[in-house]
């Protein structure tokens, strides 16, 4: 699954997964949602922030909650 809006860059926030390259990350987005921030509110607390930007980071936390990793059998 594709997520253009979602960057991993060693060199900013460690890593993690991050809106566009900008130092504001998923978890931080979806972290304000769930405590019941609501859109208008983090749009104003992160003026670089676009309405899609928080639509992805809900996607890919839930596309990220599907994925699984499973052990390599080898017979």
């Amino acid at each position: 699954m594709a997520f253009p809006r979602i960057s991993h860059d060693p060199a900013v926030m460690g890593g993690k997964p991050c809106i566009r390259g900008l130092r504001i990350t998923v978890g931080t987005i979806v972290g304000l949602v769930a405590s019941g921030s609501s859109r208008e509110r983090i749009l104003q607390a992160y003026p670089l922030l676009e309405p899609a930007d928080i639509d992805e980071a809900l996607a890919y936390a839930a596309w990220r909650l599907e994925e699984r990793e499973e052990a390599l059998v080898l017979s």
